[in-house]
């Protein structure tokens, strides 16, 4: 395998809960308060929505704010990866990558090892940008690719925290069979002081409506017994999946980095008052303070 290239789950389509839009010449993310599928096609309006958008906006007959959705793993790190990131936005590529303790960052004479306080406690990430930022993998009820799946993207708080809840409760719950289980991806949203009390919306993963845990866990089990009787290894597929996603530094790849660093890291974000409504990818991240140009660091500087 090549080295230094990360290699992820393969994505066929994007799930988000905002669009891009042209304001005064430049392209600026636009909050809302449902979800979007899209596939990985664009065209002058933005991304070109997926088929199965058409199917469950129309069976929800208003907003789609639920998805049904099963895991591509069982592994909950597999599933949900969010790091504290640091994008060059002249160039789209990850400049500081961080777990809250240790990160990885590039300089002049090449990656480094630096210790990482998160954005708060970081002098360098306030001052370039950093912020929390997760991707989601799920397949999507009714696609006709059994190893594809749909990326949700977020730099909200309360999405990854929630998320990565769920997935720990269900992976513990269901004995480790957490790619087996019936899951419905839902939009809620919640206020709070921060906010000035309006609406903040963020990301939750359920189990499905009339489900019960023991049913869902139940089928679960069942599913994964009959899936390892045919010879399915799932076990094998996560080693896969771990050894490529540890073959590079970082995920995020140059051709898709421009696209992310215009959605979720802006120079200057959509003006609000006073407070965000929308959290996750087209949120601002209260910690963090965008700055038009990333700084560079010497050898061996730290945060």
């Amino acid at each position: 395998m090549i080295k230094g290239l990360a290699i992820t789950p393969p994505v066929i389509g994007r799930i988000s809960i905002g669009r891009m839009v042209e304001k005064n010449g430049k392209r600026l993310p636009e909050k809302d308060d449902c979800f979007t599928i899209t596939s990985q096609v664009q065209n002058r309006e933005g991304w070109m929505l997926h088929p199965l958008h058409a199917q469950y906006a129309d069976a929800a007959e208003s907003k789609l704010r639920s998805i049904p959705v099963r895991m591509l793993f069982n592994d909950t790190d597999l599933n949900l990866r969010a790091e504290y990131t640091l994008f060059d936005r002249s160039t789209g590529r990850p400049v500081c990558v961080g777990n809250g303790q240790t990160a990885k960052r590039c300089e002049e004479e090449g990656i480094a090892d630096v210790t990482c306080p998160a954005p708060e406690g970081c002098s360098f990430g306030r001052e370039a940008g950093c912020k929390l930022y997760g991707r989601l993998n799920v397949q999507i009820e009714g696609q006709d690719d059994e190893l594809g799946s749909f990326i949700f993207r977020t730099t909200g708080y309360n999405s990854v925290r929630t998320l990565a809840a769920r997935l720990r409760y269900f992976e513990a719950v269901s004995g480790g069979n957490t790619k087996h289980l019936p899951l419905m991806l839902r939009l809620r949203a919640k206020s709070t002081t921060q906010s000035h009390r309006s609406a903040v919306f963020y990301v939750d993963l359920t189990l499905r409506k009339g489900d019960t845990l023991s049913e869902a866990v139940c089928y679960a089990r069942a599913e994964a017994l009959r899936q390892a009787d045919a010879g399915v290894e799932t076990a094998m597929l996560e080693e896969a999946a771990r050894q490529a996603l540890a073959n590079g530094v970082f995920e995020d790849s140059e051709d898709e980095a421009t696209a992310i660093v215009e959605e979720f890291f802006p120079e200057q974000e959509t003006p609000q008052a006073p407070a965000e409504s929308l959290e996750g990818q087209f949120q601002s991240n209260a910690h963090a303070r965008p700055n038009r140009v990333t700084p560079r660091l010497g050898k061996g500087e730290q945060p």
